[in-house]
C-alpha cells in the first residue's frame, strides 16, 4: 500500500467518524427539539425524512418527544408526516400514545393518515382508545378515523379501550357508535 493510498484511507475513516457525530447529532437535535439547528441544516441541504437504523424519521423523534418547534419546522422543509419507521409505526400513532393532542393536530394538517394502521393493524385511534387519550380519540374521530376499523385479531377501538381497562375511551367509542 502506498502512503497516498494510506492517507486516503485515514481521511476517509475520519469522514465517516466525522458523518456518524454529525448524523448523532442531528438526530439528537429531534429528539431535544433544536428547531434552530434543525432549520439551519435544512436549509443547507439537510434531507427532511433522514431516518435513523431504527428507520425513525426526525419528524418521529421531534414529535414522539413533544417538540411542536421542531416537528413544525421540519414539515415546513418536507417532512413526511406518515412516513412509517421500519416497526411500521407513524408519528401519528406515536403521538396517539403519547397523548400530545396539539402534535396530533400538527401531524394531521401535515398530511398525517387518519387511519394508518401499524403492521399489527392497530390505528392510532386504537392506540388512543387503549390508553384514554380521549382528546385525541375526539380530534381523530373528528378527522374521519373509522370507530369500527379493525386490527390483525379484529379488535376494533372498543376492544382495544375494553381489553386495557380504558373505561372513558370505551364510553366515548361507544357514544360514537350510537
Amino acid at each position: 500500500m502506498t502512503s497516498s493510498s494510506s492517507a486516503h484511507d485515514t481521511a476517509a475513516a475520519n469522514l465517516d467518524d466525522a458523518t456518524l457525530a454529525f448524523a448523532d447529532k442531528v438526530f439528537d437535535a429531534a429528539r431535544n427539539g433544536d428547531a434552530d439547528s434543525l432549520a439551519q441544516w435544512l436549509a443547507a441541504g439537510l434531507p427532511p425524512d433522514l431516518r435513523n437504523a431504527k428507520g425513525d424519521s426526525l419528524l418521529m423523534l421531534a414529535s414522539y418527544h413533544g417538540h411542536a418547534d421542531a416537528a413544525r419546522v421540519l414539515l415546513q422543509h418536507g417532512a413526511d408526516a406518515a412516513l412509517a419507521n421500519l416497526r411500521g409505526q407513524t408519528p401519528l400513532a406515536g403521538v396517539a400514545f403519547k397523548g400530545d393532542l396539539a402534535m396530533a393536530e400538527l401531524l394531521l394538517d401535515h398530511g398525517a393518515g387518519v387511519d394508518s394502521p401499524s403492521p399489527d393493524g392497530r390505528t392510532p385511534l386504537m392506540f388512543a382508545a387503549m390508553f384514554n387519550r380521549l382528546d385525541i380519540m375526539q380530534l381523530l374521530i373528528a378527522r374521519g378515523a373509522r370507530i369500527d376499523a379493525t386490527d390483525a385479531q379484529g379488535t376494533t377501538p372498543l376492544g382495544c379501550a375494553l381489553a386495557m381497562g380504558a373505561q372513558e375511551a370505551a364510553a366515548v367509542l361507544r357514544a360514537q357508535a350510537a
